[in-house]
């Protein structure tokens, strides 16, 4: 998110959300996200620029991202621009037979028939180069979608301690936010499938992606010479023309970006309308917010957090959601929340210490929050809404449902 100038931490914050375009009547994929930008540009391009709300291409041809313009401090104002996108791309697509369709995964996409990358303009280098290394064919790279949340830092002080709370946040992300139960037509036993091949899709060069939480890294200068000097030796022998640069091949969950005073958080899944990504999103900053403010912990805990038992909740998390039991009775205890619980446990008290400390900015998304950590993920709800029958017609319906309650803003309950 670029501002003329650099915001200082929780100032305003980035949102991206990705959806796919589908078939109106068969919900299969469709092909055509550089047909919608041009019917809005009057010529094949990467952005259109529409007021608070920015829509761009991705990777592939069949995912639209719908993008804060700049950095935001409102999200009553955000949601309902998200909200007003959502509707006026719906309006062009049906014109086309198609409309969008949110969750992180298409159901039953197969990506070696059906991957359609973006062709037009410079990126499309970038991407070759990116197909060339590691077959970009796959469900990790061509059928996932998800929620980006970018959060401002003005100096190295800022980026210690906003780094260090979101390291502390990440391995339970998708307790809220898991989106994607079922690819190639089946139940997957995880309800964060995407998050399985975010992690082994460049396994090619390890050094890409670490552990997904980050490393302890606390300053600019440690970040640059330890993550960044790895990644860009690795990547060497796979890139003669050095066409792919260290710094946006980094795909940890939380990504810093030095040159314009960000941190992208990358692993949350889309979910079913704007509201409850904002929500999640609310839920999330104001949880990083409190870190910072060593309202439930101080930093010098936070910054001895074990990467790897931050990891191992992270994968426990992506396979069951809210019921991933937590055994280390460090992580939360930083929450002030003793071992053991689950992450549904840990976030309900995250929740309710926020909300008695009168925090009105989560007050407004109460309705959205407590389905989420009464009801479940989405996961958890599109499951459930399918009583066992796991039949393509059965997540034919569900999934034309989850597209009714995205054209029309509005929670799936199930």
């Amino acid at each position: 998110m670029m501002q003329p100038s650099r915001l200082h931490i929780f100032q305003a914050y980035g949102v991206e959300l990705e959806y796919m375009i589908v078939d109106r009547k068969t919900l299969n994929i469709r092909p055509i996200a550089d047909e919608l930008l041009r019917h809005e540009l009057g010529r094949y391009g990467s952005e259109f620029e529409n007021g608070m709300v920015t829509w761009s291409n991705e990777l592939v041809l069949h995912v639209i991202e719908l993008k804060s313009t700049k950095p935001e401090s409102n999200f009553n104002s955000l949601e309902s621009a998200f909200a007003d996108d959502v509707r006026r791309i719906n309006a062009i697509l049906e014109k086309r037979d198609a409309m969008l369709l949110p969750t992180a995964a298409h159901p039953w996409m197969d990506p070696s028939t059906e991957t359609k990358l973006w062709p037009h303009d410079s990126d499309n280098q970038v991407y070759d180069i990116y197909n060339k290394i590691f077959d970009c064919r796959g469900h990790g790279w061509s059928n996932l979608q998800s929620t980006h949340l970018n959060l401002p830092f003005y100096d190295d002080e800022e980026f210690a301690k906003l780094h260090a709370a979101i390291r502390l946040v990440l391995p339970i992300l998708p307790a809220l936010c898991a989106s994607s139960p079922i690819l190639d037509g089946k139940v997957t036993g995880m309800l964060d499938t995407r998050m399985s091949y975010y992690k082994t899709n460049q396994s090619k060069i390890p050094s890409i992606t670490g552990k997904i939480v980050p490393e302890a890294v606390f300053s600019k200068r440690q970040y640059l010479n330890t993550i960044y000097e790895r990644i860009k030796n690795d990547i060497a022998p796979h890139d003669p023309e050095n066409i792919l640069n260290p710094i946006w091949v980094n795909s940890r969950g939380a990504i810093p970006r030095f040159d314009r005073g960000s941190i992208e958080i990358r692993i949350m899944d889309i979910q079913e309308c704007p509201p409850a990504d904002l929500a999640i999103q609310t839920l999330v900053i104001e949880t990083i917010k409190a870190l910072v403010n060593e309202q439930f912990c101080n930093m010098e805990e936070q910054i001895r957090a074990k990467t790897e038992i931050l990891a191992g909740i992270l994968d426990d998390t992506s396979t069951v959601g809210q019921q991933a039991e937590i055994l280390s009775s460090e992580y939360p205890g930083a929450f002030g929340l003793a071992a053991p619980c689950t992450a549904q446990d840990l976030w309900r008290h995250i929740h309710s210490t926020l909300l008695k400390k009168g925090n009105t900015g989560l007050e407004k998304w109460s309705p959205e929050i407590s389905v989420i950590l009464n009801e479940g993920t989405l996961s958890n709800r599109i499951l459930r809404s399918m009583n066992g029958d796991y039949s393509m017609d059965s997540i034919r319906n569900t999934y034309r449902h989850l597209a009714d309650c995205l054209a029309q803003n509005k929670m799936f309950l199930g």
